[in-house]
């Protein structure tokens, strides 16, 4: 097919749904809008660079939050077993802060302001900053569908601690000052989200909704790329079967009320009650949005700094996880090891998507950070791992160290991941330096 006979852009079109396709070699629909070509061959026929940020409150155990070594090479410390396949394509960054951070209270003070390096206000009052991940979306997430997907899988604390809104603690993704970007704690309304025209849920599957326009598109594109249809195709009704069944288990976490399982009807649209399955979804559905360019910008915050979860499905149900951070248990490591299997089964789903002569983790930069070090609430060093290749723009398999150096903010990163998304700035929140080796 030529070029021009296409839009700028490909969707499955239905009623009441809006499908974006994934990226297929036969179909070059970018759009002018992507970043420029290394190897000088058209913009608009490579795939995006993707921002995904993750974060986990309370730090993580003292002794075993580490990395060391290059390459194939790299040793972890146990927190980061999971990541192993993935040394080559991380990068293990110390050292980092944000000087806001440190001034405040503990917790609210430490995390709202993670992603911006902004001040915050006190007293209730709600200012911070315009996250990375806002401006990222502000600036080319017009080209998509949905641009930022903002994720949680625990509710936010309304309250106030030590003179700072816990609403802080609770929200990483700010899309002004004065606004944090509203979570979406549902699976079924962030899958909505990407593929229906309006949020609420019809009668018909989103893949019953697009099938004649998929079978009439799939006449037009090459061999190798109707696999990658299906595939797709396949995906995304597996993902809907699992919301579907995620809401109607009847399975309770943490603590254990009276009854067995609830006397009334669960609804179907509600939150999984099982952390485990709550952000397996979530992590599906980053990964959808991605494959099908619907948007590429998310956020998944799998729990709240000073979290009151448990963990139940890990025989951690004694404690919540706010309170196991003060301690280097055995099960502090093992829930440690729970939340970086989310952010390793999202790069191995990643990686498997082809995207021409790279994979999607390629083009993707994965950041997974933490409000603390350790649940010391210590914050002036802070835990950085950064995954993927930004489209060819970073080499991983790295352990960078910025203890004793002069630059060593937050904000700096932020600064160098700007760049590689084509948004380029003099300043960002306390920054005006890159970091050169990002």
């Amino acid at each position: 097919m030529r070029a021009h006979h296409l839009s700028r852009r490909a969707f499955l079109h239905g009623a009441g749904v809006t499908m974006a396709l994934p990226w297929l070699e036969s179909l070059p629909v970018w759009g002018d809008e992507a970043r420029p070509a290394a190897n000088g061959a058209a913009a608009g026929s490579q795939a995006p660079v993707r921002l995904a940020v993750l974060f986990s409150g309370n730090g993580f155990h003292s002794r075993e939050w580490w990395a060391k070594g290059a390459g194939k090479q790299m040793e972890l410390g146990q927190v980061l077993a999971p990541l192993a396949d993935f040394r080559e394509r991380m990068l293990f960054i110390r050292g980092l802060y944000n000087e806001e951070a440190l001034k405040g209270n503990i917790h609210s003070s430490q995390t709202g302001n993670l992603l911006s390096g902004a001040p915050l206000s006190p007293g209730g009052e709600i200012r911070s900053g315009t996250s990375i991940d806002q401006l990222v979306a502000q600036r080319y997430g017009q080209s998509t569908k949905v641009p930022s997907l903002v994720l949680g899988c625990e509710r936010s604390n309304p309250s106030v601690h030590k003179n700072y809104s816990m609403l802080y603690s609770s929200h990483i993704s700010w899309s002004s000052p004065t606004t944090p970007t509203p979570l979406e704690l549902y699976p079924s309304l962030a899958f909505d989200r990407l593929f229906k025209d309006g949020a609420q849920r019809g009668d018909k599957s989103v893949l019953d909704a697009v099938l004649a326009d998929a079978s009439s598109f799939r006449k037009k594109i090459s061999a190798a790329d109707r696999r990658k249809l299906d595939e797709y195709l396949a995906s995304v009704r597996e993902v809907e079967q699992r919301i579907e069944r995620a809401g109607k288990q009847g399975e309770l976490q943490g603590w254990r009320p009276t009854l067995e399982k609830p006397n009334v009807p669960r609804p179907p649209d509600g939150i999984p009650q099982n952390i485990a399955d709550h952000m397996r979804l979530m992590c599906d559905i980053m990964v959808l949005g991605f494959q099908t360019d619907t948007t590429r910008v998310c956020t998944l915050k799998l729990n709240n700094d000073h979290s009151a979860l448990r963990f139940p499905h890990l025989n951690v149900d004694y404690m919540i996880h706010h309170l196991l951070s003060h301690s280097d248990t055995a099960d502090w490591l093992k829930v440690n090891q729970f939340f970086v299997e989310q952010v390793a089964y999202i790069a191995r789903k990643l990686d498997a998507i082809q995207e021409g002569e790279r994979t999607a983790l390629d083009n993707s930069m994965l950041l997974y950070c933490s409000s603390m070090l350790t649940g010391n609430h210590d914050a002036t060093n802070l835990p950085v791992i950064l995954l993927g290749g930004a489209g060819g723009q970073i080499k991983g398999g790295r352990v960078l160290d910025y203890l004793g150096k002069p630059n060593r903010k937050m904000c700096s990163l932020y600064l160098s991941m700007l760049d590689k998304c084509g948004v380029r700035l003099s300043q960002f929140g306390d920054a005006t330096e890159r970091l050169a080796e990002v």
